[in-house]
């Protein structure tokens, strides 16, 4: 999450004008540490017991689409990279909100 909150504030910066050469680097960074999540998650709920609701799963798996909308944006900026970041920082945002919403879910239980 915080891999992703730190992507957002950078996509916001560039939006309103700065440069960060290292922002895709971050992109990537925040998409593999989600990538680790998922292989924990799934490892330690298959060892035990407990079985979180299966709204948990959607949440989390749907951020794999949002995920992929950010570095789809970015790949393809071509003449309008300031198009590509408006739907990568749309991206990044929703992405961040349903990682919140999957592990809110998940405590709840």
């Amino acid at each position: 999450m915080i891999a992703f909150a730190i992507d957002l504030i950078l996509r916001v910066l560039a939006y309103r004008g700065r440069t960060f050469t290292f922002t895709r680097i971050v992109a990537m960074a925040a998409a593999g540490l989600l990538l680790v999540q998922y292989v924990l998650g799934f490892g330690l709920l298959s060892d035990s017991g407990d079985k979180p609701s299966p709204i948990h799963y959607v949440l989390a798996l749907a951020a794999i689409l949002t995920v992929g909308a950010e570095h789809m944006a970015t790949s393809q900026a071509g003449n309008d990279p300031k198009g590509a970041n408006r739907i990568a920082l749309r991206a990044v945002a929703a992405t961040l909100a349903l990682v919140l919403a999957a592990y809110f879910v998940g405590q709840s239980n």
